[in-house]
């Protein structure tokens, strides 16, 4: 694993797209967007969140 790579928290990307932390949950269980599970907490690689947006980009 790259150590540069700097992560988000679920919450962080919650408040950042201004939803309930229950819907970045079902991002990451639906297979939407990859994350990391550290105990109980789930982390997003930034660039993996950049790639999760640009598909839910419309055109």
């Amino acid at each position: 694993m790259d150590t540069d790579k700097e992560f988000y928290r679920a919450e962080d990307l919650a408040e950042k797209l201004d939803v309930n932390i229950m819907t970045i949950y079902r991002y990451i269980n639906s297979g939407r967007l990859k994350a990391y599970k550290i105990g109980k907490e789930y982390r997003i690689d930034k660039q993996e969140f950049n790639d999760f947006l640009k598909k839910c980009q419309k055109n």
